[in-house]
């Protein structure tokens, strides 16, 4: 037996919002570790160390951010299209 539309667009919503709280935490765990990553790299330019790798990984972690943050977008969007 099929679900009425009303508790499918209901249990899709809360699996968006599920989503979507879980996007934003990985976010703001991300820009954590990417703070402590650049910090590590400052470490690593005051003592004269080797700090490409270090750079690359930093670069890295950006682009990844990036991405997340529009996924979240995206995750955002189609909560805003249930819920019309």
């Amino acid at each position: 037996m099929a679900m009425p539309h009303a508790t499918q667009y209901a249990d899709e919503l809360a699996r968006e919002q599920a989503a979507l709280a879980k996007a934003e935490l990985d976010i703001e765990q991300g820009w954590g570790r990417l703070r402590g990553q650049q910090d590590l790299v400052s470490g690593l330019h005051v003592t004269g160390g080797d700090t490409r790798q270090a750079e690359r990984l930093v670069q890295l972690m950006k682009q990844t951010l990036v991405e997340w943050e529009r996924h979240r977008q995206l995750i955002e969007q189609r909560i805003a299209h249930l819920k019309e």
